[in-house]
């Protein structure tokens, strides 16, 4: 099934025409409305009439992080406060939040592509769906929410916190469906086995998980574990949320919303704009956002993205899964290690559970690595020839990959503090 086959479906010249014609009304209005895209663009010589094409998109300036918390709270904001019906932030752990203000017209578009997202992944407005990504300032609760409402579904507003009673519902309501961090679906399964119930015992068949990185082997552990399809969504608050972009059933690259949110490929260091299938970071433009639109939003996040055929029949660009963030990127003696490569090591092996911690230091003048893994209850020994053995294959795997050496520390199972929202894998001690 395809929520709306008119815009998921249109052929790629007339994409284009629409992007173009969305970009010069987008680019009017932000130069009328916002000082700062103003400012910017008169700096650059550069006018609304410059600005003919989706392929003009070059000549505009690009946005940042900094620009918003510069801008702090309201500085970016394009309608007028009688017109904003809701804020959403991010949560300004460095520095000034993000604060993020939604016109009708926003969040109607916003409800609209997560109807898209949940009908990709085979949701219907027969099924239950449990949204337990946080409410409030958060966009993933209330984004996700109204989203299942859109699509005529049932929603159980059950956000995080209280996993057994979730369980519980999970079972008793026969909820089949559930949006949530990836880290949180393994502590539900975790939660599950503790219980003493199994994924026989529920009826979950679809999951929609992001708001962090995750890899094809964590995607099989969840899957194998909850019994469920485990599809990947993506977006951020400051662009609109859950529904930028979707997994289909191919589950090959997550579809973008064009017609709303038009994605470039830049390369980091020279801001040039990649071909396709180049990994390189992630840039939005909001082809229609009101409350706060953005003029190439850099978002950090690196991936690649791709425009060939799909078999699920939209024709939409698609990005592949988001490898790392320039920001969070470790560079260790001169290596770029990204935490998602660690996890894909520890998951093809089976010993150990998807639970591990990065422990980044600097000692005699020297970075350090050291890779915290638990080990599964049933491999966990008193055996230190076991253990040792353990120890050094992770070890070996883990330098061909990242072609640096780390030390190996073997964790008892649980001993990881688990989160019920965004995981924290990395803690850097260079910069404490």
């Amino acid at each position: 099934m395809i929520w709306n086959p008119n815009k998921e479906c249109m052929s790629r010249d007339e994409m284009r025409q629409l992007q173009g014609k969305r970009l010069n009304k987008l680019v009017n209005y932000v130069y009328h409305n916002v000082p700062f895209y103003r400012n910017k663009m008169q700096a650059m010589d550069i006018s609304p009439e410059d600005i003919q094409s989706i392929d003009d998109i070059v000549k505009l300036p690009f946005t940042t992080k900094q620009d918003l918390r510069d801008n702090y709270p309201y500085g970016l904001q394009a309608a007028p406060p009688s017109e904003i019906v809701r804020v959403h932030a991010s949560s300004g752990t460095t520095g000034n939040p993000t604060i993020v203000g939604y016109t009708r017209k926003d969040l109607a578009v916003w409800s609209e592509v997560m109807s898209r997202a949940l009908t990709a992944y085979g949701v219907t407005r027969d099924d239950t769906f449990s949204v337990s990504y946080g409410y409030g300032l958060f966009t993933g609760g209330l984004g996700v929410h109204y989203g299942v409402e859109n699509l005529g579904a049932t929603v159980i507003p059950t956000s995080t916190g209280n996993t057994e009673k979730h369980i519980r519902l999970i079972r008793d309501l026969k909820i089949s469906g559930i949006a949530c961090t990836p880290s949180y679906a393994l502590y539900l399964a975790e939660t599950l086995d503790k219980m003493g119930l199994s994924k026989n015992d529920i009826n979950l068949k679809v999951g929609a998980f992001g708001a962090e990185p995750w890899t094809e082997n964590m995607r099989s552990e969840i899957q194998e574990r909850l019994g469920l399809r485990g599809f990947n969504i993506y977006g951020l608050s400051e662009i609109m949320g859950p529904g930028v972009s979707y997994e289909c059933q191919e589950q090959n690259g997550s579809h973008i919303c064009e017609d709303h949110f038009y994605p470039e490929i830049i390369n980091p260091e020279t801001l040039e704009q990649l071909p396709l299938g180049e990994q390189g970071e992630l840039v939005f433009t909001t082809l229609t956002k009101e409350g706060m639109p953005l003029l190439r939003y850099r978002t950090k996040d690196l991936c690649s993205l791709m425009a060939d055929e799909c078999a699920c029949g939209r024709t939409s660009v698609r990005m592949g899964r988001i490898m790392g963030r320039s920001d969070d990127m470790l560079i260790i003696r001169g290596i770029n290690v990204f935490p998602s490569q660690v996890e894909s090591v520890i998951l093809e092996i089976p010993e150990f559970e998807p639970q591990y911690m990065l422990v980044v230091d600097r000692i005699n003048n020297l970075d350090t690595l050291q890779v915290q893994v638990e080990v599964r209850k049933d491999f966990f020994s008193d055996d230190i020839g076991r253990m040792l053995a353990l120890k050094k294959r992770l070890s070996d795997k883990l330098k061909s990959v990242l072609s640096i050496s780390a030390d190996v520390k073997l964790m008892e199972p649980n001993s990881i503090e688990r989160s019920q929202g965004k995981s924290k894998r990395v803690i850097d001690k260079r910069n404490i």
